[in-house]
């Protein structure tokens, strides 16, 4: 045998092994498969989820001059998942400097897109969260979450440098800028995401405990200022808690007694894909609603798996970052995990009954170009801020140089 083709034997013996050192495989063996499946079966679940929603959707708003084919909204999320696969994967490999400085160049760019919202924005809905290009329309809010947890994880932890660093309250006003710009389309259902989110990073990051109280005393201030002030969050209330309003709340109402109508008809085991009839009287059953389809035609089980695989996608994250000493990756992580749980979290609880409807839809399960591309590149930025060399931290030499 040659040395040229023991070489190549030996150079194919290595590839895809741990010991490939092609980017490829560097980035299959340091990235968190588990958290990749879960994110995967999620979309699968999605495109099974929209196909038994579209009919619904496209018997509903087909009309004299246009009809929509029954699994219409199917192949549409079928072609934005395969622009957000490739979205997903690619981002998951930068770099972390790469990746948080994506990220802060795209939180400007989306809190200045979302100036415009109000002024140039498209309406759908009875809501202006739409920026028009002719072929697509963009939401500007769903590409910036991610990007807004990024760049508060990134102000954050500039902390663990400067301690008289104000950076809580540089990212508190950030929040309110953007909570500001969200009230005014209206878009109540973000609005209390990002909140949330922010919260949860500065709690994280180690805030003092009376700061955190004190910020947790503004909240029931802030819903009785938006419920005197604020029509949107005032019909939604008013209609989640008095059933018998009149006007806009109660077509809100009508919702969500229609999504927990569908949600229930299906029993334990669901009337089969395709069966479900209680669905065609849903609005948005392919999005906001789609949890009450999945809970129709798969059953509450179904229902009850799509939450586990939620529970499980936020639980991996926080157990893998039990030893995470790098103070930026662990609260970008961490708020991105708290993005994708507390918007499924909402949404689920919209379309059980137990909270105002908000327009929320569940990640990426609901039909939505803008969201699914959205999601996987916040995936994305989760998978590369979990990324790490599982060996790396075994080697006694560096744990010997470390502990010197």
């Amino acid at each position: 045998m040659t040395d040229v083709s023991r070489a190549q034997r030996a150079g194919l013996k290595g590839r895809g092994g741990r010991g490939d050192p092609s980017p490829l495989g560097t980035w299959f063996w340091d990235i968190d498969r588990v958290l990749l499946l879960l994110a995967l079966f999620l979309i699968a679940i999605g495109l099974i989820a929209v196909a038994a929603g579209s009919p619904a959707s496209a018997s509903r708003y087909s009309g004299e001059h246009l009809k929509f084919a029954p699994l219409h909204y199917f192949w549409r999320q079928l072609l934005w998942a395969g622009v957000s696969l490739p979205v997903l994967f690619g981002v998951s490999m930068l770099p972390v400097t790469a990746a948080r400085r994506m990220s802060l160049i795209g939180a400007a760019v989306c809190v200045a897109l979302l100036m415009i919202v109000p002024f140039g924005g498209v309406v759908v809905n009875g809501a202006r969260r739409w920026i028009s290009f002719g072929f697509a329309q963009f939401q500007p809010s769903e590409f910036l979450k991610p990007f807004f947890v990024v760049a508060v994880a990134w102000l954050l932890s500039l902390k663990s440098r400067d301690e008289e660093l104000p950076v809580t309250m540089i990212t508190a006003g950030l929040t309110g800028l953007i909570a500001v710009l969200l009230m005014l389309q209206p878009d109540f259902g973000q609005t209390v995401i990002f909140c949330c989110i922010w919260l949860a990073l500065v709690t994280i990051a180690g805030t003092p405990t009376r700061v955190i109280m004190g910020f947790v005393a503004m909240v029931p201030a802030a819903l009785v200022a938006a419920y005197l002030f604020y029509s949107t969050a005032r019909a939604r209330i008013d209609a989640f808690l008095f059933p018998g309003v009149e006007g806009e709340g109660a077509a809100d109402h009508f919702q969500t007694d229609a999504a927990h109508r569908t949600l229930t008809s299906g029993g334990w085991f669901g009337t089969g894909p395709g069966g479900g009839t209680v669905k065609y009287g849903l609005p948005e059953a392919h999005t906001d609603y789609i949890f009450s389809v999945i809970g129709e035609e798969f059953g509450l089980l179904a229902c009850m798996v799509v939450a586990l695989v939620f529970l499980a996608l936020v639980v991996r994250v926080f157990v893998k970052l039990l030893d995470e000493q790098d103070p930026f990756k662990l609260l970008a992580a961490s708020g991105l995990a708290v993005q994708f749980g507390a918007q499924a979290l909402i949404s689920m609880a919209v379309n059980t009954g137990l909270a105002p409807s908000k327009g929320m839809t569940l990640p990426f399960i609901s039909y939505g170009g803008s969201s699914m591309v959205a999601l996987s590149l916040g995936m994305g930025l989760l998978l590369a801020f979990t990324r790490r060399n599982p060996f790396l931290l075994r080697s006694p030499y560096i744990t010997r140089w470390n502990a010197e």
